[in-house]
């Protein structure tokens, strides 16, 4: 049996999205982030090192129990053992190579310029001396404005002229990339001017938004702000 050790607003709600739309058997361990810090809780380096969602364990596989952090490993690992060929495209296709690039993509340059966009905008709301808060915003003010939204705004160019005439960014199917994709996109909708200027990535949002195993895994997994 698969558990996901499922952290709320997290990047774990994709890999429940995925079984739904793979349809096999797991179960749902829940977590909660800090309400002050809003970071995952202790309980979670019980399951990986790391302490991070999304994690998985099977305890089905036949070279024994797995344990799984990081999405793209897991979402490689969940298509590859249980998919029976469903959302990833054939090997040595051009297909795949696309595919398998925006699997690393997602993660490796999408997601940095976001986190450190979360991260800017919370400096002016910490707690710090009253002389010191012009300083940090002023400081705030020109990082995001010199790099951060310059790169988000790069990015998110790159992503809606590489929207395939599909709706999807892997070919004629809808892929696994897609949903690996889905999280920075969701990201990008609270934290840019999205909804403003991109309407191709929009209908994409919707689309999977829309998909009867996406709803079933909002349902599943509980209150989820990114699909907002």
């Amino acid at each position: 049996m698969i558990t996901l050790h499922h952290l709320n607003n997290s990047r774990s709600q994709r890999i429940l999205w995925l079984m739904e739309e793979l349809d096999i058997p797991y179960q749902i361990r829940f977590y909660q982030r800090d309400a002050k810090t809003m970071l995952a809780p202790p309980e979670l380096k019980a399951v990986h090192p790391l302490g991070k969602s999304p994690v998985i364990t099977d305890d089905g596989n036949a070279l024994g129990k797995v344990t799984l952090a990081e999405s793209a490993a897991i979402i490689d690992y969940l298509v590859k053992t249980y998919g029976n060929g469903r959302l990833m495209p054939v090997e040595n296709s051009p297909e795949r190579i696309r595919y398998d690039y925006w699997m690393h993509y997602a993660e490796g340059s999408a997601m940095p310029p976001l986190v450190m966009k979360l991260i800017f905008n919370q400096i002016p709301k910490q707690k710090m001396p009253f002389f010191a808060r012009p300083i940090a915003c002023k400081i705030t003010e020109r990082v995001v404005g010199t790099y951060i939204d310059p790169q988000l705004k790069l990015h998110l160019d790159y992503l809606s002229n590489e929207l395939q005439p599909s709706g999807w960014f892997v070919g004629n199917d809808f892929s696994a990339a897609d949903i690996q994709l889905s999280f920075p996109l969701e990201a990008a909708s609270q934290r840019t001017n999205l909804k403003q200027q991109y309407p191709k990535l929009v209908d994409f949002l919707q689309r999977i938004h829309a998909r009867p195993a996406y709803q079933r895994a909002l349902q599943k997994g509980g209150a989820y702000a990114y699909a907002k």
